[in-house]
């Protein structure tokens, strides 16, 4: 049936006054109302289109995407012109001619009453849900068959048009035409759709704080990117009592055509009064799906493995039991993956063994355990806590080199020149005996003054790392140290201090080493290789970084007196060290570097033989650590097989196991660092409000400002709604705000002082109050900033808090932000997000 009026859009409605012959494609309003070029608004009648092809293009895709946004009506020819405002003659026939070939190309329909609506027949594409606003979300496309994300074709989708999807969904999405599309990657804006269905729910139960209303209940759901409560009866509450964390299972979801209805569950497992910490430490394993207790089937297949070494079995490997050999961990680490030997040739060489424990002895495939393994694919590091893949008798038993017991290895072993080159190596199932402990401070403290156990052995191992680690970097790796913090925490688990933990010699000592191994390992296993076939393996690989984000940071690293060098991509990595090298000590080294590391993408497991970017590494696998990583597993399995002249495994079913192992491992640092950003939340709330902390902007965003405080690594939010005393804009390309007025300028790695606004625990979120500042002002250089990089945003704007509203609207709002401050009232209508609307980016 047909529409009396489409639903409103921005990107083609004549402003007040213009002529109905003035006509401007949608594509002139980019930025909220404001027309991409300058004197766009000024064109007359006579104006002529100085590519008319490019014209017809985006007017085209425009009047498609008209359509697909209106997918539940149909229009005839004379609403669509008064839609778009034309009234000029020629402007119709243009306007019948591109209907008339939409038609044709199958993308709309002509009914029985000469309207016309879209084609049922669209195209989807299958993605994920990322709601990261309430009021909007991304779509993160899934079938672009390499298992990398491409940010720049993730798909934008309205609140409205969500279909009933909540966070985590597997959908199918359409995208809307976009005439604009060939600028998109350069200005950042991505390509809006609406979800069409749903293919699979993302989560089936979630983690929550319980409110207890009589005869029912609503949970609070924990993860920041669920925006409604789910609605409990009051037979389905398990005993809970108000307050309480818990586990939900999910039983109704709303509708998918509608949106309509609410989450409603049953809760299923009480985890005890928010705020303790085993509860909290809880809730953030099972917000993130992942496992506390090992079932009963898996710890039984554990108690059933023997744990004498029979003769026979070291009869079947080298044995490495008289050679020195020790560990160096953690200190209170109790799952020793892997071990070193020094062996003394008399040529003057050295043979150095790394001997990794074997795993898969222990665990084979078929059993519970195995599947556990698998299920798992690693270990869980929280701040008060290991949570294992294995259960404890392997990972802290059988499987851990402990000393001074007999232990089953899988060994990368090498002969080393006293220059660090390898003459010779060998890879194969051994038998060792550790001879000594050390903790990583304990193999500092030998090494730096010469007296304890097996000085001349970590000296000498010290040396040679100190070369493969030279070598590494002439060969193209680039020098990344990302910053860690360790909590202290009292007997309840609350934190009393947060100290960033320094990495000296020792660490990377075992680091250089289990580096050597996971490499030589891949390129062994791609040498044995036959018919021409690379032998299949599981990778780590890690892809170059993203140009335009090196070009990005390359000019305002310029603008900072500083040279990186991105056009040539065979010098990047020396360009990248060299920047290094040239922030070391500087004010703004901790910030420069954050930028680098995010212009960098994510290493996964894959079979694809890709490299690692990062390391240098032609090719690179996962090798020493298989006690707390199932790929380690997979690749000592693929290694045997191979070293057993065994033909190149099908590569389909390995693929499937890295994207899993890849997927787990991002849950589990994503609790770690949920586990990290609790405690920090827990350590400033328990700080004097009126205390004034030295801090350096970390984060800038059309939100507000991120502020590190260097001494303890807790961050926090400046909102905008805070910054009252101007209307601030941001300038995305230059990593700052500015003031409209007083043209006070807040940029990414500016010192600021700041205090405690406010903590949320359930949140995990800081709120700061600004208390001082640097005072730099813009210059007119710094406002010559484009149209396309400008992201309006007021000291009056929405905070981002659920549920905030804007205390008022700013007294002079551009178009843009109009248009937001409407957004922050309800959903916009479908399509008033096109064209750089409400909240897009």
């Amino acid at each position: 049936m047909r529409s009396k009026k489409p639903k409103q859009n921005e990107y083609a409605r004549p402003q007040s006054g213009q002529a109905d012959g003035s006509v401007r494609p949608s594509i002139a309003r980019a930025s909220g109302g404001r027309a991409r070029e300058q004197g766009a608004d000024r064109r007359g009648k006579s104006t002529r289109l100085s590519n008319p092809d490019s014209f017809l293009d985006e007017l085209k895709a425009d009047i498609a995407a008209f359509f697909e946004i209106n997918n539940e009506s149909s229009f005839s020819q004379q609403q669509v012109l008064d839609h778009f405002g034309i009234g000029d003659r020629k402007m119709k026939l243009m306007v019948h001619g591109l209907i008339g070939e939409l038609i044709d190309e199958g993308r709309l329909l002509l009914d029985e009453t000469g309207a016309y609506r879209a084609s049922d027949e669209q195209k989807t594409l299958l993605g994920t849900v990322e709601h990261v606003n309430e009021q909007f979300a991304f779509v993160v496309l899934t079938d672009n068959g390499t298992g990398a994300r491409d940010r720049d074709a993730d798909i934008w989708v309205s609140a409205d048009d969500m279909g009933g999807a909540i966070d985590g969904d597997k959908v199918r999405v359409v995208a809307f035409s976009d005439g604009s599309r060939r600028g998109a990657r350069r200005s950042g804006r991505r390509q809006e759709g609406r979800i069409v269905q749903i293919v699979e729910r993302g989560r089936t139960e979630l983690v929550g704080t319980i409110d207890v209303w009589g005869k029912y209940a609503y949970v609070q759901p924990d993860n920041r990117r669920l925006y409604d409560e789910v609605y409990v009866s009051g037979d389905k509450i398990g005993g809970a009592k108000q307050g309480e964390k818990v586990i939900v299972r999910l039983t109704k979801y709303p509708e998918d055509a509608t949106g309509r209805h609410r989450l409603e569950g049953e809760v299923i497992t009480v985890l005890g009064a928010a705020g303790q910490h085993n509860t909290e430490m809880h809730a953030i394993l099972a917000e993130f799906g992942l496992p506390l207790d090992f079932p009963d089937g898996v710890e039984a297949d554990a108690e059933k493995i023997p744990t004498q070494i029979t003769a026979a079995e070291i009869a079947k490997r080298r044995d490495f039991r008289p050679v020195t050999t020790f560990t160096i961990d953690p200190v209170d680490a109790k799952d020793f993956d892997d071990a070193l030997s020094v062996n003394y040739l008399e040529n003057g060489n050295y043979e150095i063994g790394v001997h990794i424990a074997d795993v898969t002895h222990y665990v084979t495939p078929g059993t519970a355990l195995e599947a556990e393994a698998f299920d798992r694919a690693t270990s869980v590091y929280l701040v008060d806590r290991v949570v294992p893949m294995l259960p404890e008798k392997l990972s802290n038993g059988l499987c851990s080199l402990r000393p001074n017991e007999d232990k089953l290895t899988f060994s990368a072993v090498f002969e080393l020149s006293p220059e660090a080159k390898i003459v010779k190596e060998w890879f194969g199932r051994t038998v060792i005996h550790s001879d000594r402990r050390f903790a990583y401070e304990e193999a500092q403290d030998i090494m730096d003054t010469g007296a304890g156990d097996y000085v001349e052995e970590l000296r000498l191992l010290n040396t040679l790392a100190h070369k493969l680690r030279a070598e590494r970097f002439r060969n193209g790796a680039i020098n990344f140290e990302t910053p860690e913090v360790k909590f202290e925490l009292d007997e309840n688990g609350v934190p009393i201090a947060v100290r960033p933990k320094i990495r000296k010699d020792a660490h990377k000592l075992i680091e250089e080493f289990m580096l050597l191994a996971n490499k030589r390992v891949a390129e062994f296993v791609h040498r044995l290789s036959t018919k021409g076939k690379p032998n299949t393996m599981v990778y780590r690989v890690h892809e170059g970084p993203d140009e335009e984000k090196l070009r990005v940071l390359s000019d305002f690293a310029k603008r900072l007196g500083f040279k990186l060098t991105v056009d040539d991509p065979d010098q990047l990595s020396r360009s990248m060290n060299q920047f290094m090298d040239a922030i070391e000590g500087r004010p703004e080294q901790n910030m420069l570097q954050q930028l680098a590391v995010r212009t960098m993408s994510k290493a996964r497991y894959s079979t694809q033989d890709l490299g690692h970017f990062g390391l240098g590494f032609t090719r690179y696998s996962h090798f020493t650590s298989p006690i707390r990583r199932y790929p380690d597993m997979m690749a000592h399995r693929l290694l045997q097989h191979y070293l057993d002249k065994g033909a190149s495994v099908d590569s389909e079913p390995v693929e499937d196991q890295c994207r899993h192992a890849s997927e787990r491992e991002r849950a589990a640092a994503e609790a770690e660092r949920a586990s990290i950003k609790y405690k920090q939340v827990e350590f400033m709330s328990r700080m004097d409000p009126n205390r004034v902390f030295d801090g350096v902007i970390s984060g800038v965003t059309e939100f507000g400002i991120f502020v590190e405080i260097p001494e303890n690594s807790c961050e926090g939010l400046v909102r905008m709604s805070d910054l009252t005393s101007d209307f601030f804009e941001f300038d995305k390309d230059n990593y700052r705000i500015i003031g409209r007025r007083s043209k006070k300028m807040f940029t990414f790695g500016d010192a600021v002082q700041v205090r405690v606004k406010e903590t949320n625990l359930a949140r995990r979120s800081m709120d700061f109050a600004l208390v001082g500042d640097t005072g730099k002002r813009a210059t007119d250089a710094d406002l010559d900033f484009t149209s396309d990089s400008r992201r309006g945003g007021s000291s009056r704007r929405d905070s981002g808090r659920r549920g905030d509203k804007a205390d008022k609207k700013p007294k002079a709002p551009g178009l843009r932000e109009a248009s937001r401050q409407r957004g922050r009232d309800k959903a916009a209508p479908k399509g008033e997000n096109r064209r750089g609307g409400r909240g897009r980016r």
